[in-house]
């Protein structure tokens, strides 16, 4: 796991202007992601403060090693991610200085972009992109609409439950969400029909960026998965769930899944989560043990992610009206993980499946084990069953066109300074 070392400090201080208290990211947070300004093209920075960093700019000004300035000035960061841990804690290492030491502002400070003024592109080329299903309460909940006395299949509680994604339709945080068509067929209806979704909904879910990856046929041990995670963002799977209700046997998510998925633009380093690692929850009683290639004492330990999310919604009354964001659910990633990221990933691998630099690993719908930390409008409103009231007298069970919807997440910690991932957000446009 990523120890704690001098960028953690929590009396370290920048002298960029605002980064100091920042809610989001202050010099101990610094996470990467791609940007442009007007026509210019995309390139790689780092998050401080309502700043952005140009990493290239910094490379080319001889502040940054010579071995990392081919990977830091192309378009993405899939070449970076393929450097590895041990050159990722360096340059982390690096730009707190940079970002700390006054000596250092005239020649850094030129290099600064206002968030403001920027554009956020994805952080990297997604080849691969598979979803998880590790939250065990959003399971249950799920379930027990279909199953009431055996929510859970007997497979769930021995290995992580994951299907494959749709890359080509990963898009940053903003991207407009036109409402699917698709088939969908209502219990008392003989056949289907085709039309948009009346049943659109979101899934509050972690995603998990892969680094260095592993050769065709070679697995990946559970002691060695930590280093291949480059990082984490938030991820919203939106959902169509009439569409899913009607095709998702026997093959599973299709077309109710893979007209969108949402992602926040930086990717939170694992560096960075190290104050807020937290154990593991134990399991039940009578739970089984993990299988021993999926069981590391370490990732027990301090596998959980101490990440507390947060869900708003955002009618199109609303914005007329200038009320704020309605919050939907609180909760937190660690409580929710019944798998653990390092497990996910080793289990991906475990088959000798080639996971490569940039893949997106989705950890599934997030949710608490009481109502006020939900991570979907199914669980909320009962599969549309319970109503959701709404500032201004609207209601909702799904979402409607205009909504907004709008993901965060911050991770706090005794004797640490608190991150944050910024947003994740979409409104929904209607069908085309």
């Amino acid at each position: 796991m990523n120890k704690l070392d001098e960028t953690h400090d929590p009396a370290l201080a920048s002298w960029v202007e605002g980064a100091n208290g920042h809610p989001d990211f202050p010099v101990q947070n610094l996470p990467l992601g791609v940007f442009s300004v007007g026509n210019g093209e995309p390139r790689i920075g780092v998050a401080i403060g309502d700043m952005i960093l140009d990493l290239k700019g910094l490379s080319a000004a001889g502040l940054l090693d010579d071995h990392w300035k081919l990977a830091l000035g192309l378009s993405s960061l899939n070449a970076w991610f393929t450097h590895g841990p041990v050159d990722a804690r360096e340059l982390r290492k690096k730009l707190s200085v940079l970002l700390s030491e006054d000596r250092f502002r005239g020649s850094v400070e030129p290099l600064l972009v206002r968030s403001a003024n920027a554009q956020m592109h994805l952080p990297c080329s997604i080849g691969d992109y598979t979803d998880f299903y590790v939250g065990i309460h959003h399971a249950t909940n799920v379930g027990k609409q279909f199953r009431p006395d055996n929510p859970l299949l007997p497979n769930y509680k021995y290995v992580p439950i994951g299907y494959h994604g749709r890359a080509s339709s990963v898009r940053v945080s903003g991207h407009p969400v036109v409402r699917p068509k698709g088939q969908r067929k209502p219990p008392d209806a003989d056949a289907p029909e085709y039309g948009p979704s009346r049943r659109l909904d979101y899934e509050l879910e972690l995603g998990i960026f892969i680094r260095c990856g592993n050769r065709l046929g070679v697995p990946v041990p559970i002691g060695e998965a930590e280093g291949h995670i480059a990082g984490y963002c938030l991820l919203n799977d939106w959902s169509a769930r009439d569409l899913q209700a009607w095709e998702y046997q026997p093959l599973g998510p299709f077309l109710a899944k893979n007209f969108l998925t949402s992602i926040s633009p930086w990717v939170v380093t694992g560096e960075a989560l190290a104050p807020f690692r937290k154990a593991m929850p134990p399991r039940p009683e009578g739970d089984p043990a993990p299988l021993p290639y999926l069981l590391d004492p370490g990732d027990q330990d301090a596998g959980g992610l101490g990440i507390d999310l947060e869900v708003g919604l955002q009618t199109a009354k609303m914005r007329d009206a200038g009320l704020p964001p309605h919050v939907l659910s609180k909760g937190n990633a660690a409580s929710a993980m019944y798998w653990s990221a390092v497990q996910i990933v080793t289990h991906h691998a475990s088959n000798g499946c080639n996971l490569q630099p940039g893949d997106l690993i989705g950890t599934g719908t997030l949710s608490t084990a009481d109502d006020s930390g939900l991570g979907s409008l199914l669980e909320i409103s009962q599969g549309g069953k319970r109503p959701i009231e709404l500032p201004g007298g609207e209601s909702r069970t799904f979402l409607e066109d205009g909504d907004e919807l709008i993901l965060s997440a911050r991770c706090a910690a005794d004797g640490a300074v608190p991150i944050g991932f910024g947003s994740c957000s979409g409104r929904i446009l209607p069908a085309d």
